[in-house]
């Protein structure tokens, strides 16, 4: 089965890959020519745990290639995946999808036989429909379906989600496309996983009625902190005692900074705009959206309390700056909203990353200064902040990370340590709803 992959970005990249490892054989296409020539080349340009070597494997295979080209793939292709990206766009907040519409009808100049074209963006409501419309405007004797195919990745463990999902949700309008997507995931029927098939609408707003409930989860959680610290309550023994409940499960029940990344910030945004478009309410999801921008304000405030009352004039060492751990993927991390603010109140700041630091030079303010290691970062510190829970960060040597500090303080953004435990090492500790 011959499968193109447009867009070679994280989503094209990790799902061109996976279905390469499937046994398809895959083109990834991007207009980006510095991007292909380092793919072609071994490089990976984003960072993804156990991707260099499943792209290696499969280069090598024969089954995977990368090209600037478009015309040859699309002719000999038996899928196209659409998988460019669909940023927020400026100044109303909705999607913009003007790269899926321009790869729609690029696409459709170059058809030939049958093919099943596939948003696997993640796009509003309708974007299917208005793909079929462009191709069929652009080539009125194509013979061809689209489908909505949406994607459940999380950074940090991509591979894992692509291999073992929980489902795979295929918005399909034939038996011919729903069959040619069937043989593409075969090698799934193996672990049982389950295929729901829906109409395209249902597809597309699956996936941000989806990624809208676990923010919202995370936004609940961070509501039930400020409470949690007002009364002595640990959030963590209640977000255990809710999670215990099979009706409401633990996962995204952990207080901190705010959600962040490449999705949740886009797409609840995107469903609150999906939903004044069609006249109906929306307020849970606004809710939302408004709590976690109070959050990353609020751990301002935390952090400036830690230092009492003011982080004028005083060195903080920030540990994790992406938005989660294991990714280099800074968009809409809660550092982009800490960090300035902190900056803008005279306070200086050394910042460690394992994998984001690159990215957020060209983010953060030029004052931000950058240390290789955790001890160059912390050496001299006024206080410690710990900002993303990379396993790094996780199992520092206190007794040696308090001596080299300057000051005593250590806020924990994320809950990682316990207060006994910092307390008998000497740190004034502060953390989240706990």
């Amino acid at each position: 089965m011959n499968v193109v992959m447009i867009g070679a970005g994280y989503v094209g990249l990790v799902s061109g890959a996976c279905f390469a490892e499937f046994g398809a054989r895959v083109t990834c296409v991007d207009k980006d020519a510095r991007k292909i020539k380092a793919l072609q080349g071994g490089g990976i340009p984003i960072y993804e745990p156990g991707l260099d070597e499943l792209v290696k494997r499969n280069v090598s295979s024969g089954r995977l290639s990368f090209t600037t080209e478009l015309a040859q793939p699309v002719a000999g292709a038996d899928l196209i995946f659409i998988a460019v990206g669909t940023p927020t766009r400026r100044g109303d907040g909705y999607a913009d999808l003007k790269y899926v519409y321009a790869a729609a009808a690029e696409i459709a100049e170059h058809l030939q036989g049958y093919t099943v074209i596939v948003d696997k963006s993640t796009v509003p409501v309708g974007t299917a429909r208005e793909v079929q419309r462009v191709v069929m405007k652009a080539n009125p004797a194509a013979d061809f379906d689209v489908a909505s195919n949406p994607e459940f990745l999380r950074e940090g463990s991509a591979i894992a989600d692509f291999m073992r999902p929980d489902r795979v949700i295929l918005g399909v309008e034939s038996p011919r496309a729903e069959a040619l997507l069937r043989e593409l995931y075969r090698p799934l029927n193996l672990i049982e996983a389950p295929i729901l098939v829906t109409n395209l609408e249902s597809a597309e707003i699956t996936k941000y009625a989806a990624n809208a409930f676990l923010a919202t989860k995370i936004s609940f959680i961070n509501e039930i902190s400020q409470l949690c610290e007002k009364t002595g309550a640990d959030v963590h023994a209640v977000a255990r005692g809710m999670g215990l409940d099979g009706r409401i499960g633990r996962k995204f029940l952990h207080a901190g900074p705010g959600y962040g990344g490449s999705c949740f910030p886009k797409d609840t945004v995107a469903l609150i705009r999906m939903a004044q478009e069609h006249g109906v309410s929306s307020r849970i999801v606004e809710s939302v959206v408004e709590v976690n921008a109070s959050q990353k304000a609020r751990m301002v405030s935390k952090i400036r309390e830690a230092l009492g009352g003011s982080v004028a004039d005083k060195t903080i060492a920030v540990l994790g700056l992406t938005f989660k751990p294991e990714t280099d993927d800074m968009r809409d991390a809660p550092s982009l909203a800490i960090l300035p603010a902190l900056v803008d109140r005279g306070a200086g700041i050394r910042a460690h990353d394992p994998a984001g630091m690159a990215e957020a030079r060209h983010l953060l303010p030029a004052a931000v200064t950058y240390s290789d290691t955790i001890d160059e970062a912390v050496t001299g510190a006024d206080a410690v902040v710990l900002l993303t829970e990379w396993n790094q960060y996780r199992g520092l040597d206190l007794k040696k990370l308090r001596s080299q500090m300057k000051g005593d303080v250590f806020v924990d953004l994320r809950n990682v340590y316990e207060r006994d435990l910092m307390q008998t090492h000497g740190f004034r500790y502060t953390c989240v709803g706990r």
